[in-house]
């Protein structure tokens, strides 16, 4: 029995804080990079609260991937003015790649 004023978390509250171990973030990079499937598991566990420490993980990832969307739409956009400075039509060209024609 506990005395007054001691805290005790009950299992469910100490399953959702349990901390993960290096190899658990490590694992779920590379499941998070898996294609289809680490994606609809990434937006399965960024909404899960059934372990914060792994809620919040996959939240991260998901502010990496968005800023990496970012940088690559501003370095396209930066290719293109700069390429429309110098003379160069990429625009048809990204048009004559296209597989349906």
């Amino acid at each position: 029995m506990y005395r007054k004023g001691e805290f005790s978390m009950s299992d469910y509250e100490d399953r959702q804080y349990k901390p993960l171990s290096p190899w658990a973030y490590f694992l779920y990079s590379i499941l998070f990079a898996v294609p289809v499937i680490g994606f609809v598991l990434l937006i399965v566990f960024s909404l899960n609260s059934s372990n914060y420490n792994r809620r919040n993980f996959a939240r991260s990832y998901w502010c990496i991937l968005c800023l990496i969307l970012a940088l690559l739409v501003l370095l396209f956009l930066v290719a293109v003015f700069l390429a429309a400075v110098c003379g160069i039509k990429i625009l048809p060209i990204l048009g004559q790649l296209s597989v349906i024609q």
